[in-house]
């Protein structure tokens, strides 16, 4: 049997002999349709009427003068028949004409094959789209990794379960907005450019603004700015928004991400917890239809309420180090390490309780599970508002799943002199990951901040766990790679 040339040269053949045929080629519209999902749902209704579907052509088997088809749309896929006697002479070779890959308009008349499978027997049909390169191997899937994220069209094309996960992604997050909106929360929009990064801790990515001669950072966290609404009276605010981290990716960390900030004036951290647990359950419940997940082997129920655990009772009961008894930087480091703990020998005490709680608590968090009342000290406790009987501790929790880090809280602070010393403190501390004084945001507190609870969650991570895939690459459309001189070579 001699090898099927399918090169782009051949195609672009094929398209000049279609145009010989003298039938309509390429129109600039097509429709009415139906979803190929809604004539599968309703073909007792539909059977014997004539419908329309578009959508790429995915298989073609010939059989003489006769043969069968899968055309996919954006809601599945629906088989289709062509019938020589049917469509006539000159339709049947325009069908003929077509190739994998090509996206087609058909109209004709639903029924079921001997099999049972619904399909349809076209009797008119329309090339809308010509696809000029072919498509990844059907049959074996595009798996290749690099290819898939560097082309997501063609890993939506080839992979169902890449289109689901970004069903679930949307789902999540008009979810968040329907949850928030009907509980009163205004969304808004912060700024992106900021003349000073703040409400995190990390390394911001700088450019340079030419029009006022000014350096600016891309935002790494819309806090202090939705924080700034809070003061001026908008008491219940949300942003959906990316945000950005001039750090290095692992399969927990993108450059890039999407992130819900939310703060409710007048609230503290444990009614933002009784806030997150709710709303999580209900948006898992509205994209995927339950609140129970397999993640990675482990099945984990989402439905509240979930527990809370403070920092020193997990790192007693999961670590088996009390924390009381190393009240100090240099003593608690060295029982860390003797754990396997890898500790920077100039690490702050909150910071080895971070090291310890990364390396030894987190993984053994499995089911929802908040931990709460972290050191003053800890990274990214600089904006949370202290514990009254115990100082060195703030109102903070962070939301664990599965073994990983999905949300952060707090009280938030609105005591200026309390929050200038310690942005002082941490601007005087080594790197650049501590924010700056941010004089105007201190200014803001001084005009009074109400009393407030923050929140939040990273809506990249979550559909992570709702879709069940390991790599938050999986959840980002088009997430940002190395460079590569083949990014446009020939598939």
């Amino acid at each position: 049997m001699t090898e099927r040339v399918d090169s782009r040269q051949s195609r672009e053949q094929k398209l000049q002999d279609l145009a010989e045929l003298g039938l309509p080629l390429l129109p600039d519209r097509y429709g009415p349709t139906r979803p190929s999902i809604e004539v599968k749902a309703d073909y007792a209704a539909l059977e014997g009427s004539t419908v329309s579907v578009a959508g790429r052509l995915m298989t073609i088997r010939l059989m003489g003068k006769a043969a069968f088809a899968h055309l996919q749309d954006a809601a599945g896929s629906i088989q289709l028949y062509f019938k020589r006697d049917v469509l006539g002479e000159t339709a049947y070779q325009y069908f003929k004409l077509l190739d994998l890959g090509d996206i087609i308009g058909a109209e004709g008349t639903v029924f079921k094959t001997r099999t049972g499978e619904i399909s349809i027997e076209v009797t008119n049909l329309v090339l809308l789209a010509k696809a000029l390169r072919p498509l990844p191997d059907k049959y074996h899937g595009l798996t290749d990794v690099e290819t898939r994220y560097r082309r997501r069209y063609l890993d939506l094309i080839a992979n169902p379960e890449a289109r689901e996960v970004f069903r679930i992604r949307s789902a999540v997050v008009a979810g968040m907005r329907r949850f928030l909106d009907a509980r009163g929360f205004t969304e808004v929009e912060t700024p992106i450019l900021q003349p000073l990064y703040g409400g995190g801790v990390a390394t911001p990515f700088t450019t340079q603004y030419e029009a006022i001669d000014t350096r600016v950072f891309l935002r790494i966290a819309t806090e202090l700015y939705l924080k700034r609404l809070i003061v001026g009276g908008m008491e219940r605010v949300y942003e959906i928004g990316k945000d950005f981290r001039n750090e290095n990716f692992s399969r927990k960390h993108s450059p890039e991400f999407t992130m819900l900030e939310l703060y409710q004036a007048y609230a503290n951290y444990n009614d933002i917890m009784d806030l997150t647990e709710t709303m999580t359950a209900a948006v898992a419940r509205e994209a995927t239809g339950t609140t129970r997940v397999r993640y990675e082997g482990m099945d984990i129920d989402l439905t509240p309420p979930w527990k809370r655990l403070s920092i020193e009772d997990a790192v007693r009961d999961i670590a088996g180090i009390d924390l009381n008894e190393y009240p100090e930087a240099d003593a608690l480091r060295d029982v860390a390490v003797s754990r396997g703990v890898v500790v920077e020998p100039a690490a702050v005490w909150g910071k080895v309780v971070e090291e310890i709680v990364s390396t030894l608590v987190e993984p053994n968090l499995i089911q929802p599970t908040f931990l709460v009342d972290f050191p003053v000290d800890f990274p990214g406790s600089l904006l949370a508002k202290r514990k009254p009987d115990e100082p060195r501790f703030v109102q903070r929790f962070e939301l664990y799943i599965g073994g990983m880090e999905f949300a952060n809280g707090f009280t938030e602070l609105n005591e200026p002199e309390d929050q200038r010393r310690r942005m002082e403190q941490a601007a005087g501390l080594r790197g650049e990951e501590f924010q700056y004084v941010d004089e105007d945001y201190l200014l803001a507190m001084e005009h009074g901040m109400p009393p407030n609870g923050g929140l939040g969650i990273g809506i990249d991570r979550l559909v992570m766990l709702l879709a069940g895939v390991h790599h938050i690459r999986e959840t980002i459309l088009f997430p940002l790679l190395r460079p590569t001189e083949h990014a446009v070579a020939e598939s």
